[in-house]
């Protein structure tokens, strides 16, 4: 989520007085991840997930977290379940929950993956991300050690790497959360992280999304030979949790622009759609965000 919910998320951050960490899941026998955080603070990277596919030759990760501190959390919790060199940093997208983190793993040597796209974005606007840390709601003594760490290897359509004994395919199938993200697979384990793809339980970030090509990923996710999916925000999913994403994207959009040609403001179009919304039990404030970004910008 790049310029993610501004001065809205501060008033939410008071909403959070204290910091309960997740551990890495043991999702198959050499994946772990985080997954169903529910302090979506801020500082804790939004509760964004994040996980690492271990190989005979090494280590790839799967997003980094929001600062250095978050992305030396994850490297603390990464030691804990392997010592193998980390290889390489996959970054889904590079909104800042996801890849702002990268710093604390290029310092050690990983190579950092993204799409074209979105390393595009990263470039563009990271800088001015980090210098302005406060519209998302974090202070500068949370983002210390924090630099924008550009990923070094770019992709367009489908990239392939060999850990060794475990193959892992990099796919962005067209525009959707945004123009270059992409989802993980492992197809040995019938798995796949999806970035923010996907969001389960959690009201998602829709300001840089692209939703016809957001419908036609979903669709071609749900086509795949997978039964596990780590959302980018949310519990572990399934195929159902797909085809709720699609459903609730399509929804949003129809009743949004119906609810805005109204000339309504921006809090009643968000009361509105909360009623009418599948409800989700994570970041309610983010609908409101999302009329403004999207149907009233203009």
């Amino acid at each position: 989520m790049k310029r993610m919910f501004m001065l809205s998320v501060v008033a939410v951050t008071l909403l959070f007085t204290q910091t309960a960490f997740a551990e890495l899941t043991k999702i198959a026998d050499n994946v772990y991840s985080y997954v169903g955080g529910k302090d979506a603070a801020p500082a804790n990277s939004f509760a964004a997930n994040a996980g690492i596919v271990i190989g005979r030759d090494g280590v790839l990760v799967v997003d980094t977290l929001i600062s250095a501190k978050e992305g030396k959390r994850f490297l603390d919790d990464i030691r804990k379940v392997t010592n193998k060199q980390i290889k390489y940093v996959v970054n889904t997208h590079t909104h800042l929950d996801h890849a702002l983190g990268n710093c604390v793993f290029t310092r050690i040597g990983a190579a950092v993956i993204s799409h074209t796209a979105d390393r595009k974005l990263m470039e563009r606007v990271g800088a001015d991300t980090l210098k302005n840390i406060g519209n998302y709601g974090l202070k500068p003594e949370e983002m210390t050690g924090t630099e924008i760490a550009l990923p070094s290897l770019y992709f367009s359509d489908r990239l392939t790497i060999d850990l060794g004994d475990e193959t892992v395919e990099l796919i962005r199938v067209a525009p959707s959360h945004t123009e270059g993200s992409v989802i993980v697979s492992v197809p040995a384990k019938k798995l796949l992280f999806s970035g923010d793809i996907l969001f389960t339980d959690f009201h998602p970030f829709l300001a840089d999304g692209n939703f016809s090509g957001w419908v036609k990923t979903l669709d071609e996710l749900m086509a795949m030979d997978v039964e596990k999916i780590i959302p980018g925000h949310g519990p572990l999913s399934g195929k159902k949790d797909l085809m709720a994403m699609k459903e609730y994207l399509e929804l949003f959009d129809t009743k949004a622009r119906e609810l805005a040609a109204k000339e309504m403001d921006a809090d009643a179009i968000a009361a509105e759609l909360k009623q009418i919304l599948p409800k989700r039990s994570m970041a309610d404030w983010m609908i409101g965000y999302n009329v403004k970004s999207r149907y009233l910008s203009k």
